[in-house]
């Protein structure tokens, strides 16, 4: 235990060094083009040809230019392996000093998923393609393969197909990769090819390929030990020239004769072509790919920290693997989990840059704002671009056949994540939920909804990681991620610290038909209703609810603090409703509405506490939306200890100055977009 927290300390010393040598983080735009200077120390002791722990290389490292691009493929399909592939981009932009240009063969999950992340990182000089996996597929479906990465583990062996033609080289990566050191050197290695040299792999590190891990176990063809296809450096001009598509298949055509399946999927293959030749491989020192898996000799590859260049967690059980320094490792990879991605938008000086439209844009809007103005820090919430990890966890829906399906909206911080279980419980329909958390709190968030038997068994809720940034809370940002990300054709405009009555989720599709909700603009109303009981026995029905509300177990909603926000539902007449009823606007109604899709959004300028539902509901009202009230609909607000912003907008006179600036400005900018129909909200406001 001491020698493994000798080395978590001597890793941390590394790490903090690391980043102190890199340049100042500022922001920059998300497009092409980074740079190898004077590179961390471990670049420096392989120049210096110090390599620790391999005695196969020991020449000087050549230098890779310093503005030159660095290609990476990397096959990525689904929910999970999303999540993988951020650490590991997370691990080489923290070291890289080098352009890099992502080469993302993906399926359409993984596609939205890390185009979104991309768009919204806004990391300079780096590029991201990406390729259609499914489109491929084709290529690899007749190869039948037992391993568990499915039919996508087979698509590294058509990347000479699938990359463009003029790409010349790649660094290929497994998405369970993590980076310790600068991918550039690496790269640097494709210099050393010698001959008919297109391949660059490490050996593989178990005893697999050797046949003795088990009676009757009969792998795939290989040279000595094999190689692991984790990491693979591809000379592509060279391997096409070659007819490496003809190569592989032919060789897996014969083979599969024989062995009827791939166990390792594209390893396999890759190793049965090197057994008939071997001439096409440079082999890589192992430290370019520690493996960490149960039965692997990894420990042969490093003596010390500054030995390990690429952590390999390639087993089913990942960070649960059997190995002697897998404390030591595991802090690794968890220093890149939780790193703040914020911090890797770092620019790289002295090399060409692409031209970024939507960084041009956010700089232009930034530079109009005035740095003077007291509101300045509210005017530049308005055009942050937040880092967004859309459906962090796996997510299934099926559309309902009659067309009448609605998802709840909702958004939250990590000291309201107590309400997801309870709002499962209620909800049976689908949700669509935006969480404004830290890097190491999506982990913490991601531990306890794999800890709830309550949420692992919910597929149709779609968690959207925002990332934090900024001294406000984006509420109406958040709200709009949650918005554009559902998939039913209406939506329950809700708040994550209110529990649904039973059983609405179907009412509301009964009254979306009852109320022609697809052919008209109408928002169905919720009544709210609040208790201050942390345990509260729910009504199980509106005579029940009436009942508490008699005995003071239940209030509507902000009545003793904000009557006007609920006023207009008119609570007296809905207790004895029995259809639904319409109601007018008037100033500073905020009700909890379920409309279609295609509603507005809301209104950005509005952060933290005040204003940001009573701003969506004038823009409804301004549209000519019907209100109208739901007779037995309910939601009930559970309490909790008040939140930081409405914090500092009770304490913080310049908060709430700002506040009545930015609804002035609204309702100009409403005056001026919808003319004579808004001239009312001008009169209420003075009225109020």
């Amino acid at each position: 235990m001491r020698e493994v927290e000798e080395e978590n300390r001597a890793l941390r010393r590394q790490l903090s060094l690391a980043q102190g040598r890199a340049p100042s983080h500022r922001r920059g735009n998300h497009s092409k083009t980074y740079s190898m200077e004077e590179g961390t120390g471990d670049s420096e002791n392989l120049r210096a040809g110090i390599v620790a722990g391999n005695s196969s290389e020991c020449g000087q490292q050549p230098v890779v230019e310093k503005c030159e691009t660095i290609h990476v493929a990397i096959v990525c399909a689904g929910y999970n392996a999303s999540r993988d592939v951020v650490t590991l981009v997370k691990s080489v932009l923290f070291h890289r000093r080098n352009p890099l240009h992502f080469h993302l063969i993906a399926d359409s999950i993984a596609e939205q998923i890390l185009a979104t992340l991309f768009q919204t990182w806004m990391v300079p000089a780096v590029r991201v393609d990406f390729y259609n996996a499914d489109e491929l597929k084709s290529e690899v479906s007749w190869i039948p393969n037992k391993h568990y990465s499915g039919i996508y583990g087979l698509m590294k062996l058509v990347l000479t197909k699938t990359l463009p033609a003029n790409l010349e080289r790649v660094i290929v990566l497994d998405t369970d990769i993590t980076f310790a050191t600068d991918i550039a050197e690496l790269w640097a290695v494709f210099h050393k090819f010698k001959g008919q040299q297109v391949l660059g792999l490490v050996e593989n590190q178990s005893d697999w390929y050797l046949g003795n891990l088990w009676k009757n176990h009969r792998p795939w063809p290989a040279l000595g030990r094999g190689y692991n296809t984790g990491v693979i450096l591809l000379l592509l001009d060279k391997l096409r020239k070659m007819k490496w598509e003809q190569m592989w298949r032919l060789t897996a055509e014969r083979e599969l004769m024989g062995m009827l399946s791939t166990s390792l999927a594209d390893q396999d293959i890759f190793n049965a072509v090197i057994k008939q030749n071997p001439f096409l491989v440079y082999q890589l020192p192992c430290f370019w790919n520690v493996q960490l898996s149960d039965h692997t000799r990894s420990e042969q590859c490093y003596r010390d920290v500054s030995d390990l260049k690429v952590i390999h967690w390639n087993s089913p059980k990942k960070l649960r693997v059997k190995n002697k320094h897998v404390e030591f490792f595991r802090n690794l990879y968890l220093t890149f989990l939780e790193y703040d991605g914020n911090l890797l938008r770092r620019e790289l000086f002295g090399c060409p840059s692409e031209a970024d439209v939507n960084s041009e844009n956010l700089q232009k809007q930034l530079s109009e704002l005035d740095e003077d103005d007291l509101c300045y820090e509210f005017r530049r919430e308005r055009f942050t671009v937040h880092r967004t990890h859309l459906y962090f966890l796996h997510y299934e829906y099926e559309p309902a056949a009659d067309s009448t399906d609605v998802t709840l909206v909702a958004q939250l911080s990590m000291d309201r994540l107590q309400m997801l279980e309870a709002i499962c419980k209620h909800w049976e329909g689908p949700i669509s939920l935006a969480l404004y958390l830290s890097d190491a709190e999506a982990q913490q968030f991601l531990r306890y909804a794999q800890g709830s038997e309550v949420l692992m068994s919910r597929h149709n809720v779609g968690y959207h990681i925002v990332y934090k940034e900024g001294q406000f809370y984006p509420v109406n940002l958040l709200r709009n991620v949650a918005m554009k990300h559902i998939s039913t054709p209406y939506m329950f405009l809700s708040d994550i610290d209110f529990l649904p009555m039973y059983g609405l989720y179907e009412y509301l599709r009964k009254s979306v038909i009852q109320l022609d909700l697809a052919n008209t603009k109408k928002a169905m109303i919720v009544p709210a209703f609040e208790t201050l009981r942390y345990r509260l026995s729910f009504p199980k029905s509106k005579a029940e609810l009436l009942s508490m509300l008699d005995m003071g177990t239940l209030f509507t909603f902000r009545y003793h603090v904000w009557t006007k926000g609920h006023a207009p539902t008119n609570f007296a007449k809905w207790r004895t409703a029995t259809t639904p009823y319409r109601v007018e606007w008037e100033a500073d109604f905020e009700p909890y509405v379920v409309v279609r899709r295609d509603c507005p959004e809301y209104d950005r300028r509005f952060v933290g506490f005040g204003w940001n539902k009573v701003a969506h509901i004038m823009e409804l009202d301004v549209q000519e939306y019907e209100f109208i009230v739901l007779p037995n609909a309910y939601m009930i607000h559970m309490p909790h200890a008040p939140s930081f912003d409405i914090t500092k907008f009770r304490s913080n006179k310049q908060y709430r100055i700002c506040l009545k600036t930015l609804k002035e400005e609204f309702q100009q900018d409403m005056s001026r977009r919808y003319g004579f129909a808004a001239l009312k909200y001008l009169t209420a406001e003075n009225n109020s």
